[in-house]
This record gives structure tokens, C-alpha cells and sequence, in this order.
């Protein structure tokens, strides 16, 4: 298992804890926005990933004559990305301040 995926389950353990306290844990709609979430959070990191290989600005061509560089779409992807899971963060009654890493042998 990747650090990224450890960290992606203590993601989801700490969000599934403070679910359980705020007694929200059994709520069909409220498993699928963590589901959403964490599906972010995947898509999240692989916009970093493009943009930390690409760069902020990525050249192009077209033909022979035309060419120069242009912003890396990823970028403005990841802040709207960033902006829906705080939402659902809030949706959830969650600050992302308030999360604290749960260990695998916690108790949930």
C-alpha cells in the first residue's frame, strides 16, 4: 500500500469517526457524500500529479507555424475540485480542521 493510500483511509476513518459521533453514521446520504469525497480527493491528487509533471504552463503546437504555451487546465480544475469537497465537508457538519487522523488499530 502506497503513503497516498494510507493516507486516503486515515482520510476516511477520521470522517467516519466524526460521523459516528455527530450520530450521522447510518445515513445512506451521508455515506455516499463521503463516498464522493474521497472519490475527490482521489481526483485531487492525480490534478497534482498532472500539474507537477506538466507544469503551470504546457506548450503547444499547431502546425508548423503556430504555437506558444498555454495555462495547464489542471489548475483551475483543482480549485474547483478543492471548493466541492469542502462543501461536502460542511454538508457533513465537518471542518477539515476539525479532522484528526485516525490510526487503523483506533476504535471508530
Amino acid at each position: 500500500m502506497t503513503e497516498l493510500e494510507k493516507l486516503r483511509k486515515k482520510i476516511e476513518r477520521a470522517i467516519n469517526k466524526q460521523m459516528k459521533e455527530k450520530k450521522i453514521d447510518k445515513h445512506a446520504h451521508y455515506k455516499d457524500l463521503v463516498k464522493d469525497y474521497l472519490s475527490l480527493w482521489d481526483i485531487k491528487n492525480k490534478l497534482i500529479q498532472d500539474i507537477e509533471f506538466r507544469g503551470v504552463s504546457i506548450k503547444w503546437s499547431n502546425g508548423d507555424s503556430q504555437g506558444g504555451y498555454k495555462k495547464n487546465e489542471s489548475i483551475s480544475e483543482l480549485l474547483k475540485v478543492n471548493k466541492q469537497m469542502l462543501t461536502i465537508l460542511h454538508d457533513l457538519g465537518i471542518r477539515a480542521s476539525d479532522l484528526k487522523v485516525v490510526e487503523e488499530d483506533e476504535e471508530l
